[in-house]
């Protein structure tokens, strides 16, 4: 043995900058977290090497699975800047679930990944109650995930989250429907931005010379709790009325693409969806956005959900109904257009909109 190996002080895994104490420490912190997301087929225990679902606990009959994963992009540079991180678990939740539901699935359990360079138990916990918030929201269980602390792959304080989701559907209740000619869209409100986008809000907010603190311009919060408002979570409203009326034959979750490019994918290729714009309800920070960035209106279309965080196409005789039971949901809900003969553009859009 040479001298240097003597005088080489030994290593450990916390001298490389893991620090497997902490996380243990965080799985024992949030335990009491996971516990509320229980559900039926789900004991939101922790601890194995894989989280258990037992499928035939939820009573579906003759189910297809649905699967989705996804992450909630540069809107968690503002989280991590501003220090804000009590929602952004609600957005990774959002991003998921709102995807299965457009297939007609009910979430069953969700599992998160949360990667940094350095543990802090602290805004882990704040990012995991998010999460677990959103879960019970939307009637899932929270029954596993990672958390990997990888020193020299992020910034100080940066993390970085993905979401997966399964859910369930009966076979023959899987979405989309038969879509026709005539079928009514209804757009559902959405609660500002959600999650698609970021990349160029933050450009904008740049161009204003705005810090995060600023009261913002569009509201009543600083800058950073506005942009920060959660996406919203459409499962329960719309479970609802798919289980309450016959009337739904497709949704489309209005993500990155924007109206433009979301709703085709529900659409076969003889019908294009003619939009209203007059119709739609754009809140504040859109009219704001389009003002400071001069950003062209089919830009905005096809870059942010505008108002609308979801379109519902329903069978012109049950608009009513299906109108009802979203209301009652607390769902803010407006025709938006309708489904015609293509003419070659997959979606048309009349008029303007009214930016506030």
């Amino acid at each position: 043995m040479s001298s240097d190996e003597h005088n080489n002080p030994p290593l450990s895994y916390a001298d490389a900058g893991v620090d497997i104490s902490a996380g243990n420490s965080l799985v024992d912190t949030i335990k009491p977290l996971i516990a509320a997301t229980v559900r039926s087929g789900a004991d939101g225990a922790l601890g194995g090497f894989g989280g258990v679902f037992d499928l035939k606990a939820t009573g579906y009959k003759d189910p297809l699975l649905i699967a989705a994963n996804d992450g909630v992009g540069t809107k968690l540079k503002i989280a991590i800047d501003t220090g804000l991180h009590n929602t952004i678990g609600i957005d990774l939740v959002a991003m998921c679930v709102n995807d299965l539901i457009v297939q007609g699935a009910e979430p069953l359990f969700f599992l998160d990944y949360f990667a940094t360079g350095k543990l802090d138990n602290g805004v882990a916990e704040q990012v995991i109650s998010g999460i677990a918030r959103g879960c019970t929201e939307s009637g899932c269980a929270l029954i596993g995930g990672e958390t990997a602390e990888m020193p020299g792959m992020y910034a100080q304080g940066d993390y970085d989250l993905a979401g997966f989701c399964v859910g369930a559907v009966e076979r023959q209740e899987l979405l989309p429907q038969k879509v026709a000619n005539g079928d009514i869209l209804l757009g559902l409100a959405s609660s500002g931005v959600h999650s698609n986008g970021y990349s160029l809000v933050r450009r904008i907010v740049e161009r204003a010379g705005l810090d995060w603190a600023d009261p913002a311009p569009f509201g009543t919060a600083t800058l950073a709790e506005e942009l920060l408002t959660p996406t919203r979570l459409y499962v329960k409203s719309l479970l609802a009325a798919l289980k309450q009326t016959d009337g739904i034959r497709a949704l489309a979750h209005i993500t990155g693409g924007g109206l433009l490019e979301n709703i085709p994918r529900v659409l076969p290729d003889d019908l294009c969806a003619h939009i209203d714009l007059t119709a739609l309800r754009p809140s504040p920070v859109f009219g704001w956005m389009q003002q400071v960035g001069n950003i062209d209106e089919r830009e905005m279309l096809r870059t942010f959900n505008c108002g609308v965080g979801m379109v519902v196409v329903v069978k012109p005789d049950a608009v009513e109904a299906v109108t009802d039971i979203l209301n009652s949901a607390g769902e803010t809900v407006s025709v938006i257009g309708e489904l015609n003969p293509s003419k070659g553009e997959p979606v048309v859009f009349d008029g303007a909109v009214e930016w506030n």
